[in-house]
């Protein structure tokens, strides 16, 4: 079930300072999460998707069933959640726009403020591979770029990424049990505050101006044994706040 945050229950500058991967279990924080800020940040996912599907939306064939599969934990965990309405044919949301239910990761990305990354092992593979993905707001990367690729390529050029981080996170989505998402926090200094950075600017160590964090859940659903990466992001002005 969605929950609501009134407050961040973590610190994200504190958190995002843990040395990588950082993983730790969701518990009764939920994997899914509607913050303050849902009307305005729904208001943008929406317009993305019905102005710029393609850059925002990926389904590759292979990710096709894991995508529904997504679809249904979704709308399951909305039933009975705070503001949401599941009909047979559409969500109502708590901005009051009625969402119709139709292709899996479009439907999600118009209800639900984190983007969703699946992404697949396929037999004989060393790493998995980012087969579907809804991303409305992504930092410094563009899906059609990442679609297909496996985790090292999709991290590409981070430099913190290669080695033995890696290894860590490729066992970290072998192992990932049903039923038992983790998550960690993000979280980098950017000179503009908006959410839809495909190439933002971003500065590593300088302390201002903004300061966006990404809460990412990582979670295997329960039938296909697909991983999802869940991405929430925050955007906070470090001169204001």
């Amino acid at each position: 079930m969605i929950r609501n945050i009134i407050d961040l229950p973590y610190d994200p500058v504190e958190q995002a300072a843990c040395v990588l991967p950082g993983i730790g279990p969701v518990g009764d924080e939920g994997w899914l999460w509607r913050t303050p800020d849902y009307e305005a940040q729904m208001a943008e996912r929406r317009a993305r998707l019905d102005q710029q599907e393609t850059d925002v939306l990926a389904v590759l064939p292979e990710g096709v069933a894991a995508a529904q599969e997504l679809f249904e934990v979704v709308i399951d965990g909305l039933r009975g959640a705070d503001g949401f309405q599941v009909g047979d044919d559409d969500v109502l949301c708590p901005d009051g726009v009625r969402v119709p239910l139709g292709d899996p990761l479009g439907t999600i990305g118009r209800l639900v403020q984190a983007d969703m990354c699946v992404l697949q092992r396929p037999d004989g593979s060393d790493e998995h591979l980012l087969v579907a993905a809804v991303v409305c707001f992504p930092a410094n990367w563009r899906l059609a770029d990442k679609i297909g690729r496996p985790l090292t390529a999709i991290h590409d050029p981070v430099p913190e990424y290669a080695g033995e981080i890696a290894k860590r996170v490729q066992r970290l989505f072998d192992g990932v049990q049903v039923g038992r998402p983790l998550w960690r926090v993000n979280g980098l200094s950017y000179h503009e505050p908006h959410l839809f950075q495909p190439s933002g600017k971003l500065i590593s160590d300088a302390p201002a101006p903004y300061f966006r964090s990404e809460r990412q859940v990582v979670m295997r659903l329960p039938k296909t044994r697909a991983v999802v990466f869940s991405i929430h992001s925050f955007v906070f002005n470090q001169e204001t706040s």
